[in-house]
């Protein structure tokens, strides 16, 4: 799966000041990942910017509460790496970093890549114990009660995807890693 951002994922953690098995941590950034990428089948945006997003969005939080400005901070580490770690096109890059700036505070924005991002993010905050309303969701995709059921027990459970550990080679040891539910059907019903 994302074993291309292993790399990435191991100069992050390097400096990153939380711990990675906290709530905004690893497998956080994994279930964004997912969920962006199954969004990102639906909506066309950039995979590379969600992908992205995922790991960056939150990798230079100072806690696990109010930090306003945790944002712009992953945008500006994004900035920092971009060409040692990673490759992406001015345009799409622009995208990444206004995705990572605007994800706390913003409702929506009209791109559908950082709408995508958005949602993605969104869709795991059930892991504080939120459940996400279908009106603070960008993407028809995202509000889908289907969509919204599969992703929050997901988070809720703390699920943590296999590619963590067999990807990324992390262990994150009291994490749940197999899946409780089922996938949504994307048959049309």
């Amino acid at each position: 799966m994302p074993a291309h951002l292993k790399p990435l994922v191991d100069e992050i953690l390097r400096t990153y000041r939380l711990p990675p098995t906290g709530l905004h941590g690893v497998a956080h950034w994994a279930r964004v990942l997912e969920n962006g990428r199954r969004l990102a089948g639906e909506t066309g945006a950039e995979i590379a910017v969600v992908e992205l997003f995922a790991v960056f969005h939150d990798a230079r939080r100072v806690n696990e509460g109010y930090d306003p400005d945790h944002g712009p901070r992953g945008a500006k580490l994004a900035t920092k790496l971009r060409g040692s770690l990673f490759e992406l096109e001015e345009g799409a890059f622009r995208l990444l970093c206004r995705a990572c700036e605007g994800h706390t505070h913003e409702l929506t924005h009209p791109d559908v890549t950082i709408q995508t991002c958005w949602d993605a993010d969104r869709l795991d905050l059930g892991r504080v114990g939120i459940e996400p309303h279908p009106s603070r969701l960008c993407t028809e995709a995202a509000r889908r009660p289907e969509t919204r059921k599969w992703a929050d027990g997901r988070a809720c459970f703390q699920f943590l995807p296999d590619f963590v550990l067999t990807a990324w080679d992390i262990d994150l040891q009291g994490v749940h890693t197999e899946s409780c539910f089922e996938e949504p059907s994307t048959d049309d019903e």
